[in-house]
């Protein structure tokens, strides 16, 4: 994860990003594979896969200007992009999959821009 002064903070796979940050707030957060090329570290894969922060795919921003610094030189965008929602109807947060705009929890049909954190202050009886 990319936390609010823009480093990267790196865990173990099997561990939760909001753990990682401390639960504070984060630029980015998601997974990234390395791999060796000619014997430097480079980034083969990026993510913002997150369900604990449930990123939108315009946090890339973040993750390039964390990784320029340390000669990473990561690919032109997300390998792997992700689209969450979080549902008006019921509250519970959905992760799109092939652009399917709709709730698999309640079926209702979910906003097309990414709402996630403005929905963590909306009330949901």
């Amino acid at each position: 994860m990319v936390d609010l002064l823009g480093r990267l903070r790196l865990a173990p796979r099997r561990s939760e990003h909001v753990a990682c940050a401390d639960g504070e707030e984060v630029l980015a957060a998601g997974e990234l594979r390395f791999r060796l090329d000619a014997g430097q570290p480079t980034v083969a894969e990026v993510s913002n896969l997150s369900t604990g922060y449930c990123p939108d795919v315009t946090c890339w921003a973040a993750v390039a200007r964390a990784l320029a610094p340390l000669g990473l030189h990561p690919p032109t965008g997300f390998t792997v992009a992700m689209d969450f929602r979080r549902c008006l109807a019921c509250g519970e947060v959905t992760l799109v999959k092939e652009r399917w705009f709709v709730c698999t929890f309640c079926d209702a049909d979910l906003p097309s821009d990414w709402n996630v954190s403005l929905a963590r202050e909306v009330d949901v009886e």
